[in-house]
Formats: C-alpha cells, structure tokens, sequence
C-alpha cells in the first residue's frame, strides 16, 4: 500500500469524527453493524456517512499506518474486523493463512466498473479473483526536474550512470530499491535466483556514492524544493509533486518497475457477509468511487470514473498510465525465505556503509 503517511493522532481524530458523524446522522439504532480497518487518509469520510444514510448499516472505522501495523492488529484478535484494505503481498499472506472469505464478484451490480487488468494484476496474489476487490493501484518511477535533465528520461540507467551524482534519491525501502536494480538488470523483481540478488546488490553498492538520501514520501518533497535533480517515488506523490512544481515529470522506465495494487477483502471474523459485499459494491459505484478518487489522487481502477476525468488528468501518466507503460511491470509477491533473509542482510550492510 502506498499512500500518504498519517500521524497517529490524526487517525484516531479522523476515526472518532467518523464514528460520531455516523451517530448523529439520525439512525442511532442501527440494527447492523460492519467494522472496517483501512489505511489514514484513504478514503473520504462522507463515504462512511452517505452508506450509512441509504443502508442504515454503520460503519464502525479503524486505521493504520502501515500493512505491517495492519496485520500485527488483525492477528492480535482484540477486534473482530469484518472488511480490511492492504496491499498485494500483505493479502496474499492473509490468503495462504486462511483469514480471508470468499467474495461473491458475480452478485456486485458496480464490480464491473473495475477494469479488467485490475483484476488480472490481482491474480499476481489472488489467482483465481476469490477474495479480493481492487481499490486503489499506482507505479513505482522516476519524479525529475526537466529545468535540470535536458536529456529524455525512459530508462533505470539515469540512476546508475554517474552523471548526476549527489542528486539522487532513492527509496528508504528494501523491495522498492532492489526492484529498481533488478528492473534494470533485465531481472524480476520477484526473482528468487541468488546470483541475480548478487547482482542487484553489487549494482547498489556501486551506486550508493552518487545517492544523496534513502528516503520515502520526503523524496518528492527534495525534489519539489530543488534540492535533489531525481527521485524514486510512487505515482500518487509524483502526481503532488508536479501540483506544487510544474517543471517536474514523471516516468515509468522503460525496462519495467513495479505495479502497486491495494484491495478489500472479508476476513474470516466477518459474521454479516452480506453487509459485507453490500459495502464492497458500494466502493465500486461510480459516484462513490469518484468521491474517494478525488480525495486521494492516486490511480483508480474504476474505469467509470476514468472516463469522467478530464483530458489534461487522462493524459498525467502518474494517474492514468498508458497500457504500454505498464506492459513490463510486475505486481510484488512474497519472496522465498532463504532469498528474503539474504536481501534483508545485503541491505543493512548497503545502509550501513
């Protein structure tokens, strides 16, 4: 999941605003109840009170900052959490654990208002579309100052040739970086083949004198204040970035990178299955799903809402990605222990030195 960082004062004001919105809305015997667990700032607020005004089922809404705090929280058991949103490698370990329900996609009027690569991109981690519903996707490229790059950027080399050395950014994340190594080696970013980790690490190492910081949502900000030339960042802030500063552009490498994809699914504590699904489609009504795209600004797989965009956001490749851009990209799965402890290790000694 990619999103905007939330402090955790600000989750819990958003959540207690939620809970008394629902509450004062004139239905306060609300005989169902669905308790939904979400990323901060990911959806919109007025969400929550429009489907507890038409259904009279209310929503009972939590947040985390991260999939790590996320699932270390459903796994405690402390609250029975019937819907939960997180990202594809998060989900596909929700999976193999057995703590996901089937959806019944067939019986959701608005699930055909996601577009059909969405749910082929979920196959990646949910193979036959059994337990999941895409909510919000994204890319992982390259934000840069075209008044400082004259050159066209298409390509992972940019980063490793040594022209702009001291300006560059990476991201403080051990997947994220090494992808951009083995994308540009011509490898898989799931790959499970130690001699290509090797690689990817001796071409990190090799890089490391010409990165200025390792960092995560900061990095669009360094790039924004002129401070760094380019940076690896998601598209959601890549689309911020170019609000606050025009001069900046955006690219998938050609080589390929990674495709972010965070979905809903029902937990196995979920009681009120119907309520359930009945709040899944809702997400993925046109209407809804424009209120929430439009409160978060990162990419939407609802193509209804696509279609109603304007052409000057159609054509902003860090919200709508063109097909082929996306031809060469691969959605992260879990890797195979042995090589993610191998990783783990060669990235410590990569942040150390």
């Amino acid at each position: 999941m990619k999103r905007r960082v939330l402090s955790v004062l600000l989750a819990t004001v958003v959540f207690g605003s939620t809970v008394l919105s629902a509450g004062c809305s004139g239905k306060q015997d609300a005989k169902e109840t669905l308790t939904v667990f979400n990323y901060g700032e990911y959806m919109d607020p007025a969400v929550l009170d429009l489907f507890y005004e038409e259904t009279g089922i209310e929503v009972k809404y939590e947040e985390a900052l991260t999939p790590e705090e996320m699932y270390t929280k459903y796994k405690a058991g402390a609250i029975d959490y019937d819907l939960l949103c997180s990202t594809d490698y998060m989900i596909e370990k929700l999976i193999k654990e057995g703590e996901l329900q089937e959806i019944d996609i067939d019986a959701m009027e608005n699930a055909g208002n996601i577009g059909d690569k969405y749910w082929e991109f979920s196959q990646a981690f949910d193979p036959e579309n059994k337990y999941t519903v895409p909510y919000f996707w994204g890319t992982l490229g390259i934000l840069y100052d075209t008044t400082k790059v004259k050159e066209p950027v298409d390509s992972w080399d940019v980063l490793f040739n040594g022209e702009y050395a001291g300006e560059i950014i990476m991201q403080n994340s051990m997947r994220d970086t090494y992808m951009v190594a083995m994308k540009a080696l011509g490898y898989s970013l799931n790959s499970n083949n130690e001699d290509e980790v090797n690689a990817a690490h001796d071409l990190l190492v090799k890089q490391k004198p010409d990165v200025q910081a390792y960092l995560v949502d900061e990095a669009r900000d360094e790039v924004v204040a002129g401070n760094a030339t380019m940076a690896v960042v998601y598209s959601g802030e890549a689309y911020l970035g170019n609000q606050y500063n025009e001069d900046l552009a955006y690219v998938i490498p050609k080589e390929g990178s990674n495709v972010w994809l965070d979905s809903w699914c029902v937990t196995k504590q979920c009681d009120n299955v119907d309520a359930a699904q009945q709040f899944l489609d809702f997400l993925c009504r046109e209407d809804v799903a424009k209120m929430n795209f439009e409160y978060i600004y990162y990419s939407t797989p609802n193509e209804k809402v696509i279609e109603g965009l304007s052409e000057e956001d159609r054509a902003n490749e860090a919200l709508v990605p063109a097909d082929d851009a996306t031809e060469n990209c691969e959605v992260s799965v879990q890797l195979n222990p042995e090589i993610n402890d191998l990783m783990n290790t060669q990235w410590k000694e990569l942040k150390a030195e």
